[in-house]
């Protein structure tokens, strides 16, 4: 019931000043003015807006920026929101996600796109964000709010249900959605999406809708909207109970192994991890997001663990009796389909900022900081360090994988080079704080065998999503994001085919990055997957039509380094190691963006890891070597578990 009260003479009539300006000009001047802090320290939260402009947004957001941009110039200041141009709408939030991983998630772009194809563009990236746990702010422009004119162009029509649009597909990919249909609305959208950004709990893509027309309405809003707001990413602690009964589970174990995930960099636990495994003699392994935990150097890091993992720690993993997780989400790769721990009495710990990854595997939850779990446990374990026998073992399996690596990625001069001695020249040659980035095809499996981190932010796989495409959008914000360091991108042609435009990007920002274009002619994953699975490569190589209308033919004449070269960047083509080496040096000493192209042998794989992968294979089929996968994967699938076991019990 409303109430019919007078207003009492003790309520103060609101007399804060009010800014009259469109929507999209509020949501600029708001934007710019957000900040975090964390462990004391402070800065901007947003490093500016990556966008491409259409109908949807060029009197909206694209004249908010432009006249936030001419306003600075005449005050010979900084832009509040820098604007940079993409040239496609996936590839811009690629950047954007790669730019927060490389900042720790403390910093992040806003990203805007006109309505229709321009914002459904974006949705693989708001799908990569959010599985990756990386914050972006999406604004995709929408249909008119006041649907006067619809239906419109690009308009989604749904015959029962007049308020859908194609942006509500961003809804189960975002960690936050809203739509803003009238300029009332906007303050809580915007506050809203920064409490999700800047929880290292729930961060991921926050989306928030803009209709064509609601940007650009005007409004008066009062001037405490646009005030610096500071945002703190908080250090969740341990409750000393829970880190009790883990170090009690610890100090009972045998034969325990850290699985060590993106949580420990993104804590930037790396120093609390290495002192607690010198402590205690535990061994490390890595997931592809936690590459870097441990630097290759010290003795307790065995390397990569489940199905792209090294023999060290799959071994190892094999035969655990306590798996310790720290800020892993255990994916299928990482517990190689769930036959890495075979130990049928194997249990676990699980360190992790977010309850939804620390209680997988019925692990003993510990929800907390990375860092801040680790030192607590560190004392709570006291004492404890493992058996001599075991720290023996450790030490054998991580020399014996060391040397196999050392033996693979050896190169002989003049001869033509594979994908193995093309990532330990890469390896070799660059600085230990350069920055190598990845994504999709055979080369992130390689990678996080092979590649020896020496830096905790040198080592960059997007392997969440595993997006073919990401690796230059995705180096160009790891660039972004440090300018002090050289980018080296290894992207197979597959993917460089899928999104090699953002070279223009590259070269009209003069952000300089160091593509590694390796041509197998074709899907070297793919077809190698294919081949395991009794599916014979099948359409996973770039050739014509044979006679008998199979793509069995020649290869086609595809020149992508003359690609390259027409989108601006400068290319060096490599044939042998030593042309390779002169090629890492030019690129590193220019200032350009700079495309090493090198042909290498699809059939030449990476060590195995003595891991499995669960893809399912046919059940019935007249083909020999479907019937002989099949077979294959039965075996494994006995070796398969659960994995539901309580680790309390």
């Amino acid at each position: 019931m409303a109430s019919t009260a007078p207003k009492t003479t003790g309520k103060l009539t609101d007399t804060e000043p009010t800014v009259r300006l469109t929507v999209a000009q509020a949501t600029v001047r708001f934007l710019a003015h957000q900040y975090v802090e964390h462990d004391g320290q402070q800065h901007k939260f947003f490093a500016g807006c990556l966008g491409i402009f259409g109908h949807g947004n060029v009197a909206g957001i694209g004249q908010a920026l432009l006249q936030d941009e001419i306003d600075a110039a005449e005050a010979s200041t900084e832009p509040g929101l820098k604007y940079v141009l993409g040239r496609n709408e996936q590839a811009m939030v690629h950047t954007a996600v790669a730019y927060a991983r490389q900042q720790d998630r403390h910093r992040a772009w806003a990203v805007t796109a006109s309505v229709g194809p321009g914002s459904t563009n974006m949705l693989t990236g708001a799908a990569l964000a959010t599985i990756n746990r990386l914050p972006v702010l999406l604004l995709p422009s929408d249909t008119f709010a006041t649907q006067v004119s619809s239906p419109v162009l690009q308009e989604l029509e749904l015959p029962g249900s007049g308020d859908v649009t194609v942006n509500d597909a961003f809804k189960p990919l975002s960690r936050y959605f809203d739509r803003v249909w009238r300029p009332e609305q906007l303050p809580a959208a915007l506050l809203s999406a920064m409490r999700v950004l800047t929880d290292p709990a729930e961060t991921g893509a926050a989306t928030v809708a803009l209709p064509q027309d609601v940007q650009a309405e005007a409004f008066d809003w009062p001037e405490s909207l646009f005030a610096e707001r500071t945002w703190h990413i908080a250090r969740p602690l341990p409750e000393p109970s829970v880190i009790a009964r883990a170090a009690e589970m610890v100090r009972a174990a045998r034969k325990p192994l850290i699985v060590a995930g993106g949580g420990v960099i993104y804590s930037d636990a790396n120093n609390a991890l290495a002192e607690f495994a010198s402590q205690t003699g535990i061994p490390v392994s890595e997931s592809q997001a936690g590459k870097g935990s441990l630097l290759h150097e010290h003795p307790q890091n065995v390397g990569a663990v489940g199905s792209t993992g090294t023999t060290a720690a799959n071994a190892l993993a094999g035969d655990a009796d306590v798996i310790i997780g720290i800020g892993t989400r255990y994916s299928d790769f990482t517990s190689a389909s769930r036959t890495a721990f075979n130990n049928p009495d194997v249990r676990f710990v699980n360190i992790n900022v977010a309850s939804l990854d620390s209680v997988k595997q019925g692990g003993i939850s510990v929800v907390a900081d990375a860092r801040e779990a680790i030192e607590a446990l560190g004392l709570a374990v006291g004492d404890y360090r493992v058996s001599d026998k075991y720290r023996t073992r450790i030490g054998e399996l991580r020399t014996e994988w060391n040397a196999t690596v050392s033996d693979v990625c050896r190169a002989d001069n003049g001869q033509p080079l594979n994908q193995n001695q093309v990532i330990g020249l890469v390896n070799t040659l660059s600085d230990p704080r350069d920055v190598v980035v990845c994504a999709a095809g055979s080369m992130p499996g390689d990678l996080h065998k092979l590649w020896r981190t020496r830096d905790r932010k040198g080592y960059h796989v997007e392997y969440g999503f595993s997006c073919m495409g990401y690796e230059i959008a995705g180096g160009i914000g790891v660039r972004m994001a440090a300018p002090d360091r050289d980018v080296f991108i290894m992207v197979g042609d597959g993917s460089y085919l899928m999104m090699a435009t953002e070279l223009v990007t590259a070269v009209q920002e003069g952000v300089k990055v160091i593509p590694v274009l390796v041509q197998n002619h074709g899907f070297a994953s793919i077809g190698g997957l294919s081949e395991s699975l009794g599916s014979q490569r099948f359409g996973t190589s770039y050739r014509y039509r044979s006679e008998d209308g199979r793509l069995a033919g020649d290869k086609l004449p595809v020149d992508l380094a003359a690609n390259a070269a027409s989108l601006g960047a400068d290319v060096i083509r490599a044939t042998t190691a030593a042309e390779f080496c002169d090629a890492v040096k030019a690129a590193k000493a220019s200032d350009r963006t700079t495309v090493i192209h090198v042909e290498t042998d699809p059939l030449t794989y990476a060590p195995d890891s003595h891991s499995w992968w669960d893809v399912p294979v046919s059940q019935v089929s007249t083909l020999a070597s479907t019937q002989s996968a099949y077979a294959r994967y039965v075996d494994w699938k006995k070796v398969q578990r659960p994995l539901v076991n309580p680790s309390d019990r």
